[in-house]
């Protein structure tokens, strides 16, 4: 996958329906830092915000969304990709109340991307929740589901319940220092896309011996390196930053494709890092 990867490459998801493959994370930023970023990455040409509920911005990130659409009238609603997601699965009914609030909390009519944010509540509250956003769906309120930190065991089953929709997407902590092999498989045979989440590694190996070298060699930050990674596994990476030359330069990454051999190489890097939290095996 050595395209031309670039803020206007998307992806083709399960349900037929596309989104953005480079997309803004939002996470730890308090509401007026997500309001600057938000403008930042549209300004440059982001067209996709990934927000939550336990972020505590998702009414920032949509005004901010609206404010800039008010200024641009050559862009329409639709043209931006909104993701946010579920702070704890529960009840059916606890679910779409919560999902109703966050569409009402961002002000943008609709969400486009709503995800399970997590496992953790036991198989009952995951299988309700799940079919509280198959109704949101159904109702016009979400356009597509997905799930979050989801391990192979809960994808399967969640496939095995017989849903009326398949997920179609699992945003999981994937970087060359945790791949996740197994998993990234298993939703690969399922056409459920993977999302990147810390693909930056929370630049905890920025200045690792291969990626500086590899960096040099192919003539880009190591931040450009980790993105390109991630696009040309075919995943869709959300790298964060509040500062606007960060979030531009972030991605600038079509000017280059990483080798085959070079992409071994950062696959073999792999050592189980986690940069936050790690629910893939809850119960």
């Amino acid at each position: 996958m050595a395209g031309a990867f670039s803020l206007a490459t998307r992806v083709t998801l399960n349900n037929g329906l596309t989104m953005p493959q480079i997309q803004l994370g939002v996470y730890l930023m308090s509401g007026s830092e997500a309001s600057r970023a938000v403008k930042y990455a549209l300004d440059a040409g982001y067209r996709a915000i990934d927000s939550a509920q336990m972020y505590h911005n998702e009414r920032e990130v949509g005004h901010a969304i609206l404010d800039y659409l008010k200024t641009h009238p050559e862009l329409k609603r639709e043209d931006i990709h909104y993701t946010t997601k579920l702070a704890s699965n529960g009840t059916y009914d606890r679910a779409r109340a919560s999902i109703k609030k966050s569409v009402k909390e961002c002000g943008l009519g609709y969400i486009d991307l709503f995800l399970l944010h997590s496992p953790y509540g036991g198989k009952q509250a995951r299988l309700e929740s799940w079919r509280a956003v198959e109704d949101a769906i159904q109702d016009g309120e979400v356009r597509i589901g997905g799930v979050s930190n989801f391990g192979e065991k809960h994808i399967t089953e969640l496939l095995t319940s017989t849903p009326r929709l398949k997920p179609a997407v699992n945003q999981i902590e994937v970087h060359p220092f945790n791949t996740h092999t197994s998993l990234t498989t298993l939703c690969a045979s399922h056409s459920i896309q993977i999302e990147a989440y810390a693909p930056l590694a929370r630049a905890l190996r920025m200045k690792h011996p291969t990626i500086l070298s590899l960096s040099k060699k192919y003539d880009c930050t190591p931040a450009q390196l980790l993105v390109r990674w991630s696009c040309q596994k075919g995943y869709v990476p959300l790298p964060k930053s509040v500062r606007r030359e960060r979030i531009e330069e972030n991605a600038e990454v079509s000017g280059f494709a990483i080798g085959e051999e070079d992409m071994a190489v950062l696959g073999g890097l792999d050592e189980g890092l986690v940069t936050d939290w790690d629910p893939l095996d809850a119960d």
